[in-house]
């Protein structure tokens, strides 16, 4: 490829709004441009270092048995009623009507679409197993895109689904997936670290993400460096101390001007441990296909905190948010001074800490005032579990030594759907004995523009990317600093004719910004072309990352520089 026929230009300055390394230089090495908040155009740079992301995992994915399928970005809404997905997703799902007045959904994944299709094509069990697997185009409207493509509203999605009879069967291909992705993360040259985690809306059994470890992640990653235990902060759990107590008469005390844990704790010159804390939230539920909303109560010793992932999955709510003042009274309780106790009209979730301890205070529900040794069930009643957020300090549950946190991306991300969706829209096979058996799932994605986001956050200097050549969109860049092209015109068409991919800044630039570009773009090798090297009869060899420079005589660039190549892929670019 010629410089001269790449339209797309380098920016000198770091762009307004390009919080973060990566996403600064995959917009000043003309890698992408924003067309609107959350949505990119992927320039030819881009695109071809995306094209060898997919390619990587589409041989990934046949070598685990995957056949490549493309479904439809529009779906009719028919199918996620079918789910309950329709109803239980809020805003962000992007919704429309066809010409037809037909309600119609713009797939934010596929579940829906490939269950449709195999209740057409599944019958006996003798289709049993199958996998399959799409590159395609996915709509979240999510309300803070952020980080360029980190976290966007449109992206292209390595889907692939498996389809068993059996959950042993789903089993096997849960393994082959977790296996599979760590060779193409590894093939991509991106460290990834696998943890337990939340299926969220997916719904199923037990998920897995894939997790790149960077401060720019949003992710909390709970970690224990004793015992290695890992997971994203929303499915962690910690080891919690109970603290069990005979319990004693329940006393109304004046606690004024003691609306937080903290001037509670002061107030009484007590520790945290001995309070029960509720958080007031606002449940949206699914009712016979209608939205409705009530109260939820979750109440959690004031020494820790409520994880708002698991609060949602065990209310059964399918979108939270802070409850009003009014929301909270009008339920007979007291913001500031609020409890289960005597509350009517709401859902009540209590914590496993909770549950026990004893004689801790409690809100009254009357302004200035709390209520001494509560103890469940005596005082209030609710669904006891595990609502609490897990955070560094707190005691591993496996070996009870410190917690600690990471900042981590996903990257990708595994569920064990089981017959969530099949048995929902009626996808059905006859086993062995002709008996009606549902189709057992799983549902495994990679996000691969945000791979690609990674991967910059990873390859980069303070002058630009450094790709490796597995992702980069060429391996070699070739520079021409002399006046008369025919020289460099033969090593550019040797090289190419050697099957090694160039990039040939044939431009009538100067020399300096002919290096600050090829900085900026980051290929794997770059090959310069100049007067002194030109006399000596070579070229000038500079390695991108490490700057290792060597000289390279005319007769020996195409092996030499496929030898450079094969030796930076052993070692992982």
């Amino acid at each position: 490829m010629r410089m001269s026929r790449l339209f797309t230009r380098t920016l000198r300055e770091r762009p307004a709004g390009s919080e973060n390394a990566g996403y600064e230089f995959l917009l000043r090495a003309g890698y992408i441009q924003q067309l609107a908040s959350g949505i990119f155009t992927s320039l030819p740079l881009s695109f071809r270092s995306l094209q060898k992301i997919e390619q990587i995992i589409r041989e990934e994915m046949e070598q685990i048995g995957g056949l490549e399928i493309r479904m439809p970005v529009v779906n009719p809404a028919e199918i996620w009623k079918e789910t309950g997905r329709w109803f239980s997703i809020d805003r962000e799902m992007g919704r429309f009507q066809d010409r037809n007045d037909r309600d119609m959904v713009l797939a934010m994944t596929h579940e829906e679409a490939v269950t449709h299709m195999l209740q057409n094509q599944i019958s006996s069990y003798k289709q049993l197993p199958g996998l399959v697997f799409q590159f395609q185009t996915k709509w979240r409207d999510d309300p803070r895109p952020r980080g360029g493509l980190l976290r966007v509203r449109e992206f292209v999605m390595k889907d692939s689904y498996s389809f068993d009879k059996d959950f042993r069967g789903l089993e096997q291909q849960y393994n082959a997936h977790y296996e599979a992705y760590h060779r193409l993360f590894k093939r991509c040259g991106l460290p990834v670290e696998t943890v337990l985690s939340d299926s969220g809306i997916m719904g199923g059994g037990k998920a897995h993400e894939f997790m790149y470890f960077s401060q720019v992640g949003e992710d909390t990653i709970i970690t224990c460096k004793d015992c290695g235990y890992i997971s994203n902060r929303e499915a962690a759990v910690h080891r919690k101390e109970q603290f069990p107590e005979e319990p004693l008469n329940l006393e109304l005390v004046k606690t004024p001007g003691t609306t937080t844990i903290e001037d509670l704790c002061h107030f009484l010159n007590i520790p945290p441990r001995k309070t029960a804390k509720a958080v007031f939230q606002t449940g949206t539920f699914v009712e016979k296909e209608k939205n409705c909303q009530e109260l939820i109560v979750a109440v959690i010793r004031g020494d820790l905190e409520v994880e708002p992932a698991k609060l949602r999955k065990v209310s059964v709510a399918v979108e939270l948010q802070a409850a009003t003042e009014d929301e909270i009274r009008a339920c007979g309780m007291e913001p500031g001074y609020g409890s289960p106790i005597g509350a009517r009209n709401c859902r009540v979730i209590i914590d496993e800490s909770v549950n026990g301890s004893g004689n801790l205070v409690a809100g009254a529900n009357k302004p200035g005032y709390h209520y001494l040794n509560t103890n469940t069930p005596r005082d209030f009643t609710g669904k006891v579990a595990d609502i609490a957020s897990a955070a560094a300090g707190l005691s591993c549950s496996k070996c009870g030594n410190p917690l600690t946190e990471k900042r981590g991306v996903e990257v990708g991300h595994i569920f064990q759907l089981g017959t969530r969706y099949t048995e929902a829209m009626g996808c059905f096979y006859q086993d062995h004995q002709g008996k009606k058996k549902p189709v057992v799932m799983g549902s495994y994605g990679i996000g691969i523009g945000r791979l690609l986001a990674c991967l910059a956050e990873e390859y980069h200097d303070e002058k630009g990317l450094t790709l490796p050549p597995s992702v980069a969109p060429w391996q070699v860049h070739l520079v021409n600093l002399l006046t008369d092209r025919e020289k460099a015109e033969e090593i550019y068409n040797n090289l190419t004719a050697a099957g090694i991919e160039v990039l040939f800044d044939d431009r009538k630039e100067s020399a300096g910004v002919k290096f600050n570009d090829a900085d900026l773009i980051g290929l794997p090798v770059r090959l310069t072309l100049g007067n002194r090297t030109f006399k000596e009869g070579g070229i000038e060899v500079v390695l991108r990352r490490t700057r290792e420079k060597k000289f390279l005589p005319f007769d020996k660039i195409p092996e030499e520089i496929i030898i450079i190549l094969d030796s930076m892929k052993a070692v992982g670019g």
